[in-house]
């Protein structure tokens, strides 16, 4: 164990087995777990308390994940890093958990090496403030005090994960952000699949790109991705 501080990370699992395994490997790790067997317990937890990091099933009884994760970001306005736990593994099924707010997708069954990779991945993950100053691509407001983003000054929300991405290709606009800096900044040393980041830019083309006429995030095909005013291409 480092000398980081333990993860305070939240099970919401319905598989009793599942849950004691992953709460007592946490726990042996140093961190501090809880727990909820259910969907509608589970997001009771999640909004009267603190945690670092939601570690969600998606199928459980009561209320499924998706539910569960859209209810935390969009009616209790909570920014807490979600992990899904499923065991779907398609395109679909992924952009489906996104969609509803998730952070992160692991697909069953897997190492709890690599759980807690994940998990600490989203815990250190963080957007560096390194510039105080509003920071604009043609329509599009970046303000790293408030981290709101606003086009047409209109509020665009994003999941913690589209940020941290819309950061990176914001303060490096117009240069070409590569894959696996992305995937880095993201996930540090634990990338997911390759579906994953897919699914994220998806997500944010459908809330910074979709509703307005001029496209800013463009693929840069076997590369990566580039923001930027589609007139200075």
């Amino acid at each position: 164990m480092s000398n980081r501080s333990p993860i305070r990370v939240l099970i919401i699992e319905d598989d009793s087995d599942l849950a004691a395994n992953l709460y007592d490997y946490l726990e042996a790790k140093g961190h501090q777990p809880d727990s909820a067997g259910d969907g509608i317990t589970g997001l009771h937890l999640a909004i009267t308390n603190e945690y670092d990091v939601i570690v969600m099933d998606v199928m459980m009884p009561g209320m499924d994940g998706f539910t569960a994760c859209r209810k935390l970001r969009e009616e209790a306005n909570s920014a807490t890093p979600i992990l899904m736990l499923t065991a779907r593994d398609t395109l679909d099924d992924k952009l489906a958990g996104f969609e509803s707010g998730a952070d992160d997708y692991l697909v069953k069954p897997f190492a709890l090496k690599e759980l807690l990779a994940r998990i600490t991945a989203l815990s250190r993950r963080q957007l560096k403030d390194t510039s105080k100053q509003l920071i604009s691509v043609a329509d599009l407001d970046f303000d790293p005090n408030t981290l709101e983003v606003h086009r047409q000054k209109k509020l665009i929300t994003l999941t913690p994960i589209a940020l941290t991405i819309l950061e990176l290709l914001i303060r490096r606009s117009p240069n070409v952000v590569k894959r696996q800096d992305i995937e880095k900044e993201v996930w540090h040393d634990s990338p997911p699949d390759s579906d994953a980041l897919r699914a994220h830019i998806h997500s944010l083309r459908a809330a910074i790109d979709k509703p307005f006429e001029k496209q800013l995030i463009h693929t840069i095909h076997g590369i990566g991705f580039r923001l930027v005013d589609s007139d200075e291409l």
